[in-house]
């Protein structure tokens, strides 16, 4: 396993990635919550901080040595395997966006909730994506 990632080696580039990225969500998080409509806000907020703590937890997984296969391509710390097999599962993701978006689009056009049917595309997409990274890297 490679440790030659820039956020690796040097900590306080990670924290100062952090920091900014940080300030960045709750930003434009608070603008949301004040402009926004509905909850907006909340909903930035919140995805925010579960992403930027799976970041951190990931990065720290790395930085360790005990990390997955996912989590060393996903962090660019990985062999060319790894990165190759990230690749072609964000490849199937995006290849499957268009029409599951189209999809989506025509429910919210039938009446569906907007909120819900987003919510479920986006789940939908992500579940796409980790099927795709296990079967490909189960396959390699």
């Amino acid at each position: 396993m490679s440790t030659d990632h820039q956020l690796v080696k040097h900590p306080a580039l990670g924290l100062l990635v952090g920091a900014v990225t940080l300030t960045a969500v709750v930003g434009t998080g608070l603008l949301l919550r004040e402009h926004g409509p509905g909850n907006m806000g909340n909903g930035l907020l919140q995805g925010g901080a579960v992403g930027l703590v799976l970041a951190g937890v990931m990065i720290w997984r790395v930085s360790r040595g005990r990390a997955s296969t996912f989590e060393r391509a996903w962090t660019l710390t990985g062999d060319e395997r790894e990165d190759a097999v990230l690749t072609r599962a964000l490849a199937v993701v995006g290849l499957l966006a268009f029409p599951l978006t189209a999809v989506a689009t025509i429910a919210i056009a039938l009446g569906a909730l907007t909120e819900m049917v987003l919510f479920l595309l986006l789940v939908t997409e992500v579940a796409v994506g980790a099927v795709a990274f296990l079967v490909i890297s189960r396959r390699s």
